[in-house]
């Protein structure tokens, strides 16, 4: 069951996930940022060509929506550890930022993680992945036909203009 939300950002309720997908409810997400700890790179993946959204993009945020009864930092702390492997890192909240292009329409709650340790991809939803300099990933987010997830380009473009 995924946590429903409405167009304000505040938790109503719960729906199944096909539903939310087929009615274009309104839900959350959380999305962490993860960067070398001098800071210089970010990490950025490729998602599996079976994914119901965006399938095959590349994505630089670890991710997933907010299951009912879960916060959006216990979102981010499971999703972290499911898709990338990363475990018992500190998760720095950043913002919240709203995509909505029906029949998304997700309050994306953003944090970051600094790490240096090993990437164990989750093999169902990633294919690959790397580490990235950051300005590389600025020019990609920048450029409208890069292979960037639509919700992960709005997030890290927010990113870049809070961080310089």
């Amino acid at each position: 069951m995924v946590a429903i939300y409405d167009a304000d950002g505040a938790p109503t309720g719960r729906a199944t996930r096909a539903r939310v997908r087929a009615e274009g409810l309104w839900h959350a997400a959380s999305v962490v940022l993860v960067r070398s700890t001098d800071g210089r790179f970010a990490y950025v993946h490729q998602r599996s060509p079976d994914k119901d959204v965006f399938p095959s993009l590349h994505d630089c945020w670890a991710g997933g929506v907010v299951a009912a009864g879960e916060t959006p930092a216990e979102c981010a702390a499971r999703e972290l550890a499911e898709e990338l492997g990363i475990s018992g890192v500190s998760l720095a909240p950043q913002f919240t930022y709203v995509f909505d292009q029906p029949p998304i329409r997700c309050h994306n709650f953003a944090f970051e993680a600094a790490w240096d340790g090993p990437v164990v991809h989750q093999a169902e939803e990633i294919v690959d992945g790397g580490w990235l300099p950051l300005p590389d990933l600025r020019r990609w987010a920048e450029d409208p036909e890069s292979p960037l997830v639509p919700d992960g380009r709005l997030g890290i473009l927010e990113w870049f203009r809070r961080h310089g």
